[in-house]
């Protein structure tokens, strides 16, 4: 592998380690490592990166910032390429803007607002990049991604690339065709925003801000919501009907703030979260007739 990482450092792609700890790249602070990791600075060194990895028949993996994912302790086999650094730019042209996919979605909240641009209040607090956003279709407070995005600049699993536009896209409640259908990755999208008051702007956001501290149990290492909800009802409501928010399995504990939440109280595993799902989709199932689907995604 070292000749690997050798090509990938000769063509300066951005950081290429050896045996990377993921849990360092969740929040929720459970992943095993992966046996390549790498940072991209750029899109072409993306490409490059890509060219390399396949000439040896090196498996890939992309992640986002880490928010709804769920590794193995055993980690990943082959590479893991994380969207961040070097794929985070933003151009802002009037009232459309177009973003890279490794752009936190927390930080770009508040920097469209200082240009007094609304549409984006409802990330106000989702801990998540843009490309992980586009790719479930991230949403809270009566919005999603698909209500603002015009096109995506997309990654696919055989290295092509293309624009796909918000219809292309397929969107669902935390779905997208990237998910199954044309499985790949965003690199870049652009959103269609309109002009605000900027004090309105912020004010609504701190209150999307302020509703998940004090409704969510982000003070302690978790993935975000764990299940979708399976609507009319409501994943969390249905948990806590059962009583099981507090259960604990091993390091991993269903939050008592939020029944859709799992937290890692102490150092969980992997098997420890999976045991807390498996067992909430069988109360669910047995007593509600319902079948749990998970939105944190598990490698």
């Amino acid at each position: 592998m070292q000749h690997i990482v050798d090509k990938l450092n000769n063509k300066s792609v951005g950081k290429v380690t050896l045996n990377e700890p993921l849990k360092k790249h969740t929040t929720i602070k459970i992943g095993g490592p992966a046996d390549l990791f790498i940072r991209p600075n750029s899109i072409e060194a993306l490409h490059d990166t890509l060219e390399i990895l396949r000439e040896h028949d090196i498996p890939v993996r992309v992640i986002g910032r880490g928010s709804n994912l769920l590794i193995p302790d055993e980690g990943i086999r082959g590479a893991v390429i994380q969207f961040g650094k070097g794929l985070d730019h933003l151009v802002v042209n009037e009232d459309q803007i177009l973003v890279g996919g490794g752009y936190p979605l927390v930080r770009l909240a508040a920097i469209i607002s200082r240009d007094e641009l609304s549409g984006f209040e409802f990330a106000g607090g989702i801990p998540g990049s843009v490309g992980g956003a586009v790719f479930m279709n991230a949403g809270a407070h009566g919005s999603d991604i698909s209500k603002i995005l015009v096109k995506a600049h997309i990654l696919f699993e055989d290295g092509t690339t293309e624009w796909l536009s918000n219809e292309d896209m397929k969107f669902d409640y935390r779905k997208s065709v990237l998910q199954n259908e044309r499985k790949g990755y965003c690199l870049e999208a652009v959103f269609q925003l309109q002009k605000g008051n900027k004090k309105e702007i912020l004010a609504e956001m701190n209150k999307h801000k302020d509703y998940r501290r004090e409704t969510q149990p982000w003070d302690y290492p978790c993935a975000g919501s764990i299940f979708r909800n399976p609507l009319p009802n409501h994943a969390g409501q249905l948990v806590e009907e059962l009583g099981l928010k507090g259960h604990q399995i091993g390091g991993a504990k269903i939050s008592e703030m939020h029944g859709n939440f799992i937290v890692n109280d102490g150092d969980a595993s992997y098997h420890d979260v999976m045991a807390l799902i498996q067992l909430i989709k069988e109360q669910v199932k047995e007593n509600y007739d319902i079948d749990m689907v998970t939105e944190v995604e598990i490698l």
